[in-house]
């Protein structure tokens, strides 16, 4: 995220404008609360590198009459690769020592296409989403942006030539601006389009992503030249209007990463950050440098804008692998990686970044610089394969097998096609157990209900009973409209699942009802809307239904079950005693969610709340393994074995 705007006459207020970016991701994946929104530092990076390269290119046009392709490219490859793979290889060092096998598995794939700069479309194709939980551990996952910046620089010199074609005459101008218009328009609508749709590609790909980088090149052509633009100097109702403008924009931005978080992005949303981006950086072009631009001029500003590029590499995976050593996700420690982070930044930008720019062999001897630089990407691509199939190996030895096997123990429903997830409203009922039964036991409600099948699924095996089945990933039982981060839009087929799936069930006046709803999806409820949704939910099921428990949701943890334990059992010995897989069961807003819904139940003669948590997390401690049986499958799903265990306790608990 370096450019040469120093070919352009240096300009103190983007350097200051890089440090506001970076400062806004650092404090997000930091988990600043009141920066929720930092990612937006992204589109800012963007936008400045759209606006930079186009200079640099239309410069090299309007002094040599072409555009030098290579020296382009190595000038590219020299700013950004030697950081790049320094940073790779020795997080993939760490990674080695400090992850178990299993872990590493993910990371070593990772380390090989973000390498090729290609990460950004293989986190596209495995729709990882930048915003789910768990994509926290993936200590690759910032260098998307770093794809979709190399895939820019890719193709936009050949773009602008084209645009320009072979004229000379300042008409060439306009039609270059009408191609960046073209470009921005198509760009965002297709954004606009695929962020409720395809989300992962939305985010990912860089031909949604052009319309930033456009924006970014309009801003030079209306103000960067006095061939692409009227001057400013002199009129001082334009710099009046730019002055106020620039605050503006820095207000955009800023309002942005303080009021964004877990939303539907980018799409029309992004058009705040980079709009922003390009008042701050039209208000540096006024005849005299003052307000934003003055004060993004500030030194420490311009100390932090030079590392910026580097400050990026390191920050993610520093705080990823200081959470896998510590445990801790407590502001002090995210201090410390912060700052531990930093001063790799620094040691990076002047022992191999600084050396490496004014190294002239990349230029002087172009094809060695050029096949070099294949050589080291083809090697470290090369290394990261090795890693991965050490890691197979590793995975394969019982102890992490079993852990491995955890992950995957979910209850059998998945495989039955029983949950259809957010892909369609359609209701599937799940029947066990023979159909002229004389009871039946009905269990509804989200996953975090599905885990629980393993233990009611022994009731079914009971003379006289049957059980049934009916679940939807991801949707509250609370009757109320919910975002869905996952795929960047409202859960519609969500609402219109749990209409259809309660009208079905009321008709058939189950005896017994256990319904079971997560806190995270609905963690943007309030008191209101979780006891009245609920209650809604509870009067449509009606008075037909015997009884109604409302199971408590399980605790969430912060630490992945299988892979706490499967890196743990590797852990080097050097590294001291091993974190225990525990916490305290101590989630706040779960237990108050859990006492709004026994408001909702206490308005219904037929309804109850059933606890198991006792069990699952005994004197209020939840450990990852229990007995010598894995507990959780993740974050907060049991593994089904576990469950399982828990029949003849949920039985007694429902009286049957």
């Amino acid at each position: 995220m370096k450019s040469d705007e120093y070919r352009l006459g240096y300009r103190g207020d983007i350097e200051g404008l890089r440090a506001v970016a970076v400062l806004l991701v650092i404090g997000a994946h930091a988990g600043v609360p009141w920066l929720s929104g930092g990612f937006v530092g992204v589109d800012v990076f963007f936008v400045l590198s759209g606006f930079l390269i186009t200079g640099l290119l239309l410069r090299e046009l309007t002094d040599t009459a072409r555009i030098d392709f290579m020296g382009f490219y190595l000038r590219r490859l020299r700013r950004l690769m030697p950081a790049l793979i320094l940073m790779v290889v020795l997080v993939s060092l760490a990674a080695m020592l400090l992850l178990g096998p299993s872990e590493q598995l993910q990371q070593a794939n990772t380390a090989a296409v973000a390498a090729l700069w290609m990460s950004n479309v293989s986190f596209a194709l495995t729709q990882a989403d930048y915003f789910a939980p768990g994509s926290e551990n993936n200590l690759f996952l910032h260098t998307w942006s770093l794809g979709v910046e190399e895939q820019f620089y890719l193709i936009w010199p050949a773009l602008l030539l084209w645009s320009l074609g072979h004229r000379r005459s300042g008409l060439h101008v306009a039609r270059l601006k009408g191609v960046m218009l073209a470009i921005l328009a198509l760009s965002l609508g297709a954004s606009i389009f695929l962020t409720p749709r395809y989300p992962q590609w939305a985010f990912y790909m860089m031909p949604v992503r052009a319309w930033e980088f456009a924006a970014g090149a309009l801003i030079w052509l209306y103000f960067g030249s006095k061939r692409a633009g009227e001057s400013t100097e002199g009129k001082a109702s334009v710099s009046s209007v730019l002055h106020w403008l620039g605050w503006l924009g820095l207000g955009m931005i800023a309002g942005a990463a303080v009021s964004y978080g877990q939303t539907s992005y980018p799409g029309w949303r992004a058009v705040l950050p980079v709009l922003g981006a390009t008042f701050v950086i039209a208000a540096g072009w006024s005849s005299s440098m003052s307000g934003v631009s003055r004060v993004l001029s500030l030194p420490w500003l311009q100390a932090i804008g030079r590392v910026s590029y580097a400050w990026y590499l390191w920050h993610w995976p520093v705080l990823v692998l200081g959470h896998a050593v510590t445990g801790s996700r407590a502001p002090w420690v995210r201090v410390v990686e912060v700052l531990l982070s930093l001063g790799l930044a620094v040691a990076s930008y002047r022992l191999v970044e600084t050396p490496v720019r004014h190294q002239s062999i990349w230029l002087t001897r172009r094809r060695l610089a050029l096949f070099g630089a294949l050589g080291v990407t083809v090697v470290v691509c090369s290394l990261s394969m090795h890693w991965f199939y050490m890691a197979v190996e590793q995975s394969d030895s019982p102890a992490v097998r079993r852990y491995t096997q955890a992950r995957f123990d979910g209850p059998s429903i998945y495989r039955q096609g029983c949950d259809d997830w957010y892909h369609s409203d359609r209701v599937r009922l799940c029947k066990f157990g023979p159909d002229d039964a004389a009871h039946t036991l009905v269990l509804m409600g989200d996953s975090i209900a599905g885990q629980w099948f393993p233990a009611l699924s022994q009731i079914a095996s009971k003379p006289g009973w049957r059980l049934i089945v009916v679940t939807k990933s991801a949707c509250p039982m609370v009757d109320e409209p919910i975002f869905y981060a996952r795929i960047g839009r409202e859960y519609t087929e969500c609402e219109r699942w749990r209409h259809q799936a309660v009208e079905q069930l009321a008709s058939m006046h189950p005896d017994i009802v256990v319904l079971s709803t997560g806190v995270v999806a609905g963690r943007s409820f309030s008191q209101v809307q979780w006891t009245d949704g609920m209650a809604r939910t509870l009067e449509a099921l009606g008075a037909g239904v015997g009884k109604i428990y409302l199971l408590r949701s399980t605790p969430h943890v912060d630490f992945d079950g299988p892979g706490c334990l499967a890196s743990h059992s590797d852990r080097p010995k050097w590294l001291g005693t091993p974190l225990d897989c525990e916490t305290a069961a101590n989630d706040a807003y779960e237990l108050q969610v859990y006492l709004w819904l026994q408001q909702a139940a206490k308005r219904f003669p037929n309804a109850q709340t059933i606890d198991m948590n006792d069990l699952v997390c005994p004197g209020q401690r939840c450990s990852a393994e229990q007995n010598g049986q894995v507990v959780f499958r993740d974050e907060q799903h049991l593994t089904a074995g576990f469950a399982a265990s828990l029949g003849p306790a949920m039985s007694a608990r429902l009286g049957l």
